[in-house]
């Protein structure tokens, strides 16, 4: 089993939107795909679905072409998906039956991923023996209870191939967690996923493999442990109970931010580090901390879309 986009090339009038994008899932995991605003991961994503036309590229599945019959697909918009207007449940079940579920089974599933997401009093109000309670809409839930209902509606057929852009938009820290536990899940159960976020962070947490792209173009790509290790361990966090300016500066390091007597340093390498740890030993420095560790995504993302706008 295995995932492949080769050459997928986009182009409105004379602007290139998606330059000759090329990766590979090999395994189950997480692949992110990076960018600024514009850079061309949405415009990728609909490519790879089908929803939009392709200038050029193949997509596969197991060596074969991509489509809903080859590959059973789950996809989470980063725009909001739902009919306003039209009850929850019924939108839920017109999905299922466009993906050849029974009524029976999707509302076995549907009741499953309410109950994991919470939504459960959205789907399947309790009914008031006096009242009668009327189902859901769209319009009557906030931007976060939306997004668990455009979830499920992802997972409903329990797709091999999730693609999820922006999936914790909009969400509060509970609701994030929530999210990611399902992530997890579906990590676990051997699925192969397509992340796309700005949160550097989250992608940190999920993914092993990515490709960052900046006005168009693939900037980096590869394996984000190696990635990282390339660099180094060159960022340097220092705590203590006094004033370590002069210290610092005297032994060469870079200051690149301090408040009170915490420290983010830039050093060359470790022998640097170790240095600068020996002197203030040497000087009897209460240190609360003393942290050398490679540099985040958040860091390397913007120092590689940096290098292309200032070519640009």
């Amino acid at each position: 089993m295995g995932f492949q986009v080769e050459e997928l090339f986009k182009k409105y009038g004379d602007k290139v939107v998606v330059d000759h994008l090329s990766f590979e899932i090999k395994e189950p995991g997480v692949y992110a795909l990076l960018g600024t605003n514009g850079a061309g991961k949405t415009t990728s994503i609909r490519m790879i679905l089908g929803m939009l036309s392709k200038d050029g590229g193949t997509v596969k599945w197991n060596n074969g072409p991509l489509t809903t019959k080859t590959c059973n697909i789950g996809y989470l918009a980063e725009e909001r998906g739902l009919y306003p207007k039209s009850t929850l449940m019924d939108q839920l079940m017109y999905f299922a039956s466009l993906r050849g579920m029974s009524r029976s089974d999707a509302k076995k599933r549907i009741e499953y991923l309410a109950e994991r997401l919470e939504a459960t009093e959205y789907l399947f109000p309790k009914q008031d023996t006096k009242v009668r309670v009327k189902p859901k809409v769209a319009d009557q839930l906030s931007k976060g209870n939306q997004q668990k209902i455009q979830l499920i509606l992802s997972l409903l057929s329990d797709p091999e191939l999730l693609i999820l852009d922006e999936p914790l938009s909009g969400l509060d820290p509970v609701n994030t967690d929530l999210f990611k536990s399902i992530i997890h899940e579906e990590i676990q159960k051997g699925k192969y996923l397509i992340m796309s976020s700005h949160q550097m962070s989250t992608i940190e947490e999920f993914c092993t493999d990515l490709t960052i792209l900046s006005r168009s173009k693939t900037v980096l790509q590869g394996n984000l442990a190696e990635i990282k290790k390339s660099y180094g361990r060159i960022n340097l966090f220092i705590k203590a109970e006094q004033e370590l300016r002069p210290l610092i500066e005297e032994a060469g390091v870079k200051i690149e931010s301090n408040v009170g007597f915490s420290y983010q340093c830039k050093v060359t390498g470790d022998a640097q580090a170790n240095a600068l740890l020996k002197k203030l030993v040497a000087e009897n420095i209460t240190l609360v901390a003393f942290e050398l560790r490679e540099p985040s995504l958040h860091e390397i993302f913007v120092e590689k879309v940096g290098e292309v706008h200032e070519e640009a």
